[in-house]
């Protein structure tokens, strides 16, 4: 009996930098259970450096806001289109699509027209806007893989096969866990952000929060692990021009550590986004504050209906992390919720247990990479489906 030999092509398709780490990951996960697959995608560094062939740099691709976006629209439909045709000439196995919905689900569309296989790693947030979507995304979807426990229930009662496969991120971060916890009563960790958009908005209301609870609490220094170089001159540029009539508190800069911070950090204050996810997995509490262009807030408003904007809020259905959105992200308002989440204040044992609980539900040491590998390899007709 002749023994098929055919090398598996598998694509991984990431748009930001929190896709491309679980990009990475599948990718090693990939080649582990099958070491001749073939892997081409769109990614950065993280990706190549797992042995994806990158066909689009996607460095430059995170771009937020309904404005910001509207500007960008010729671009990601010249990049559609060459993936399109590309796809159609290579004919991959499998595309694994990971979050990145703008672009992702329209890829989605145009793979199935063309009868190739599509994986949904990270399903879009249709529980919290867009649900009109799920019909196109069932249409289009060979299988949703899921990283968060509620939302497999939203698909149900469609056709399409949906798993919560655990959170990459535990997996991402488990270099941090594994080892003892060992943290600086005195270091309070401040997150305004990666792109330039955030850190222009958020920067100074942390900075002036940080300032009134140093007064409180004089022995406290502030670290502030800036995504790189460029991120800590953008900074400090802000800072200079902000704060030329008035003294600053203790602050300190670093590059590309955040992860090492917020395990060393007794809280914070982040941005909101997956470094939330991060600070609940690495124990570390912290205030959740964000704010948009105006006119993205007023369309988001209208459209996004959730208790919450933050995970580990809507995984445990509690108040884990207070947020600040907004006009509320403001230096008197940032500046009690810090206090009132540091050691002997208000909230601090109700977080750490919000956090422990968190980590519990989101599947704390699943084999997560592996199991996305594995429903990865089924679809594309290479083996049995993913384990738990």
């Amino acid at each position: 009996m002749a023994v098929d030999t055919k090398r598996p092509k598998i694509w991984i398709f990431s748009g930001e930098a929190s896709g491309d780490d679980y990009g990475a990951g599948l990718a090693r996960a990939l080649k582990a259970l099958m070491p001749d697959v073939e892997l081409k995608g769109m990614g950065a560094e993280k990706m190549r450096s797992a042995g994806v062939e990158l066909m689009v740099d996607s460095t430059e691709l995170g771009i937020v806001g309904f404005v910001e976006v509207i500007k960008h629209l010729p671009f990601f439909i010249r990049l559609l289109g060459d993936m399109v045709r590309r796809a159609e000439a290579e004919r991959p196995d499998c595309v694994v699509l990971i979050d990145y919905p703008g672009f992702n689900l329209r890829y989605a569309e145009r793979l199935h027209r063309l009868g190739i296989k599509v994986v949904y790693y990270i399903s879009p947030q249709v529980w919290a806007w867009k649900a009109g979507r799920i019909p196109k995304i069932v249409a289009n979807v060979d299988r949703m893989l899921c990283i968060f426990p509620f939302e497999p229930k939203v698909y149900s009662g469609t056709s399409m096969r949906t798993e919560f496969v655990g959170h990459p991120l535990l997996e991402s971060l488990s270099p941090y866990t594994s080892r003892p916890e060992s943290r600086d009563e005195n270091v309070v960790v401040l997150l305004p952000g990666s792109r330039r958009s955030e850190i222009s908005r958020l920067l100074v209301p942390l900075v002036r929060a940080a300032s009134i609870v140093s007064k409180r609490h004089p022995g406290l220094r502030f670290h502030l692990p800036m995504r790189n170089q460029a991120g800590i001159e953008f900074a400090k540029g802000i800072l200079e021009r902000e704060f030329v009539d008035g003294p600053m508190p203790s602050l300190d800069f670093s590059s590309g550590d955040a992860r090492e911070w917020l395990r060393r950090g007794i809280a914070g204050i982040a941005a909101s986004g997956t470094i939330t996810v991060e600070a609940a997995i690495l124990g570390c509490p912290v205030v959740v504050a964000y704010k948009l262009n105006w006119l993205t807030w007023e369309f988001a408003k209208r459209v996004v209906k959730l208790p919450s904007i933050t995970i580990a809020n809507l995984v445990t259905g509690k108040t884990v992390f207070e947020e600040c959105l907004q006009n509320d992200a403001n230096p008197e308002r940032l500046a009690d919720a810090l206090e009132a989440i540091l050691p002997g204040g208000s909230r601090r044992d109700e977080v750490l247990e919000g956090m422990r609980s968190c980590v519990r539900e989101l599947g704390e040491n699943w084999p997560v990479s592996r199991n996305v590998a594995s429903h990865v390899l089924e679809v594309a007709g290479f083996a049995a489906g993913g384990e738990r």
